[in-house]
């Protein structure tokens, strides 16, 4: 009897196998959802920093450039050598997102600023019209183009000057055309030494 009995003895080998499996199977769990959560989080990081990345080259690159001259009005060059409008025409860099452009200065869209050696004015008047073919809305999209006309700050309430010396000629200016998206676009010209009513700045 001694001899049959002894095949049922206890033996822990089995169940040490089936705790390490346990174990192992634990390890792995743990394991997965370890990885899940890192790489759930890389992915979220690597996200925000595509979007942080994306953000920064559109407001480092310019959304809009010149196309075109950039030309000066004088009202009535004969009563005074003063410039009253500068006109500039933008279109879409290359690639670039369409720009809401507004209707004129009060649409807050886009500001233009003025200096010369004289005047500094942060936000000057200035209305736009698209030229060319365009789908008759305010947004500057690729392959169109907008006309500014922007009124030159005055010094004194009837006449527009770019120098407090009441003379227009051979001076220099600068526009910085500020859109809501996208870097500034500096505009630096001379007025020529005579004034004229529609003048080719260089």
């Amino acid at each position: 009897m001694k001899g049959i009995f002894s095949i049922f003895r206890k033996d822990d080998k089995a169940f040490t196998g089936l705790e390490s499996a346990i174990v192992l199977t634990a390890f792995v769990v743990v394991a997965a959802v370890f990885s899940y959560v890192v790489l759930g989080a890389g992915f979220t990081t690597s996200d925000t920093a595509k979007k942080t990345i994306d953000e920064g080259v559109k407001q480092t690159t310019s959304s809009v450039e010149l196309a075109g001259d950039v030309v000066a009005t004088c009202t009535d060059p004969t009563a005074s050598a003063t410039v009253n409008t500068i006109i500039v025409t933008l279109q879409l860099t290359a690639g670039q997102s369409p720009v809401d452009i507004g209707v004129d200065s009060g649409a807050g869209m886009l500001v233009v600023s003025y200096a010369d050696s004289a005047i500094y004015s942060p936000e000057v008047t200035w209305s736009s019209s698209f030229i060319g073919d365009n789908d008759e809305d305010t947004i500057l999209e690729q392959h169109e183009k907008v006309q500014l006309s922007i009124t030159v700050p005055n010094t004194d309430p009837n006449i527009a000057l770019l120098a407090t010396s009441g003379s227009a000629e051979n001076t220099e200016f600068r526009l910085e055309i500020k859109p809501k998206v996208g870097a500034i676009v500096p505009v630096t010209r001379v007025t020529p030494a005579q004034i004229d009513k529609v003048m080719v700045l260089k």
